[in-house]
């Protein structure tokens, strides 16, 4: 089995799904981006407290009626997220797609948001943290483990079990990621690749001999 697994903030998007969201929800009264920023920046320090950012971020989610978080998800996915889907990006994943390889976005981020930008991006397989629902509302929890740091390993094990696979079964199994907080996946998958990086992960690429990648438009990355 052939697998090209891809995270999403900052490796196909550019930018971040949650700040982008919370940012569109502050605009319309609804939270604190600032305060989102600040979990943001722990996250990039590898200091993130889940626990605490889900509570402040799940907010809206349990006080806003389903239908409208729906119709304002269609307006951000137009307006904020698809128009930083990196182009190369998407023509990667096509290419993998083209090659026969089974594909699938991996991400911390909720299944809410990230299931809109994988429907964008003709990409079926979705593995990220899944928001609980009762009814047609959110309850503020997710439904079993978060799809972060360690979590993504299980869940995507899972993911492969299910398809009659396994990070030791024969066959290439890809990940592509900018991020360092997702060197547990990166250190166990058959292929890992580091995609414009951020500095803590450059670093370890360099020593491990990884490939580096850049999506990026040219004229991008020179800013």
């Amino acid at each position: 089995m052939r697998v090209a697994l891809f995270d999403l903030d900052e490796t196909l998007l550019d930018g971040v799904s949650d700040l982008l969201w919370s940012e569109y929800l502050a605009e319309r009264g609804e939270g604190d981006a600032e305060v989102v920023r600040g979990f943001h920046r722990d996250y990039q320090l590898g200091q993130l407290d889940l626990g605490k950012f889900l509570a402040t971020y799940l907010d809206p989610f349990v006080r806003l009626e389903a239908e409208l978080l729906h119709a304002w998800r269609e307006d951000w996915h137009a307006t904020r997220a698809a128009p930083r889907v990196k182009p190369l990006g998407r023509a990667l994943v096509e290419q993998r797609r083209a090659e026969g390889f089974h594909v699938a976005l991996v991400t911390a981020t909720n299944d809410f948001l990230a299931g809109r930008i994988a429907q964008g991006l003709g990409i079926d397989e979705l593995i990220a943290t899944r928001l609980e629902r009762d009814g047609e509302r959110y309850t503020g929890r997710i439904v079993g483990e978060p799809c972060f740091r360690e979590g993504k390993i299980a869940r995507v094990a899972s993911w492969l079990e299910a398809r009659g696979s396994g990070f030791d079964e024969p066959g290439e199994t890809w990940f592509y990621s900018d991020s360092h907080n997702d060197l547990p996946l990166l250190s166990r998958v058959s292929h890992p690749v580091c995609v414009d990086p951020d500095p803590r992960l450059a670093a370890i690429a360099a020593a491990r001999g990884w490939p580096v990648l850049s999506l990026r438009a040219p004229e991008s990355a020179a800013t």
